[in-house]
């Protein structure tokens, strides 16, 4: 936190001098001394949401999440399916992998999570085509259970069929 607030108070000017490295002092206090409003210092935590540029990790066997996976370059957000612009379980993403644009589903998140709902050390991704259908054969994570009465919503007469997700997944939470 005092590194951070050192590296703002370098950017403003010469005023850096006034705190050395081992002082902690609160962001109000810093932004005092230096001479900026509380508005200009920002002192938000890192977020857990799935919103663009977001990095996932692709659960499922396909053979380009392995790829992607395996190169350390994740597949990152570029667009979530709702309304709210913030993905939660069970909703539609565009992501970027590999050069090439695919949708997926989103199966677990680290963000914090409703009543009963399981939260995940990553955020985590099974990548579908047009149709619905999954790219892979086996999704290796636990999933949620309650991803079943989401995507059985979400899966319409003529629209995409959701369910094949949920039969290639072999562990429930």
């Amino acid at each position: 936190m005092s590194q951070i607030l050192l590296r703002n108070i370098k950017r403003v000017g010469n005023a850096g001098a006034l705190l050395t490295h081992s002082s902690v002092a609160s962001p109000l206090t810093v932004a005092a001394a230096v001479g900026i409003s509380h508005q200009q210092l920002h002192t938000t935590p890192a977020c857990c949401e799935i919103r663009k540029l977001a990095r996932l990790r692709v659960v499922d066997n396909s053979d380009l999440g392995k790829r992607a996976m395996a190169e350390g370059r994740p597949p990152r957000c570029i667009h979530v399916y709702n309304k709210r612009g913030v993905g939660l379980i069970g909703d539609k993403v565009l992501v970027a992998i590999k050069g090439q644009m695919k949708k997926g589903i989103l199966v677990g998140l680290k963000q914090k999570q409703r009543l009963k709902q399981p939260q995940f050390d990553s955020n985590n991704l099974v990548l579908i085509d047009d149709n619905g259908s999954p790219l892979g054969t086996r999704i290796h994570v636990p999933i949620p259970t309650v991803l079943r009465t989401i995507l059985k919503e979400k899966t319409l007469a003529k629209g995409a069929d959701y369910t094949k997700v949920l039969a290639i997944a072999s562990r429930y939470v």
